[in-house]
């Protein structure tokens, strides 16, 4: 048996998914990620993966600060080494941060290039 307020909470879902852009007629969305990343080294006692947190550390006021901000992800591997920065923005705004060259991006990718111990994947 089903309450009035499941129902309820269904009928929402419906709408808000009803007014989402579709890629396919089952799969839709209203936020869209941006990925960076790099490979770090072991060597130095992890001296690059420390750098690379320090240089998300010092871009977190500036991505947080986007029109649509939704959240920003760090995902670390420890086997293969990763180093992920992931950007979500409402769907709404992601085209205007694809014409600002999605900034800062390509000053954290460079920095994060220049890091000693460090691989630039994209």
């Amino acid at each position: 048996r089903t309450s009035s307020s499941a129902l309820s909470a269904r009928s929402h879902r419906r709408l808000t998914f009803s007014k989402m852009p579709e890629i396919t007629s089952n799969v839709s969305f209203n936020q869209v990620a941006r990925e960076m990343r790099c490979k770090w080294s072991a060597d130095n006692d992890k001296a690059s993966l420390t750098a690379c947190q320090e240089i998300l550390d010092a871009n977190l006021p500036a991505l947080k600060a986007l029109t649509g901000f939704v959240s920003v992800n760090r995902v670390v591997c420890g086997g293969c080494l990763d180093f992920k920065i992931i950007v979500t923005l409402d769907a709404e705004n992601y085209g205007a941060w694809e014409t600002a060259a999605f900034a800062p991006e390509a000053q954290i990718l460079e920095a994060l290039a220049a890091v000693d111990g460090s691989r630039r994947l994209r």
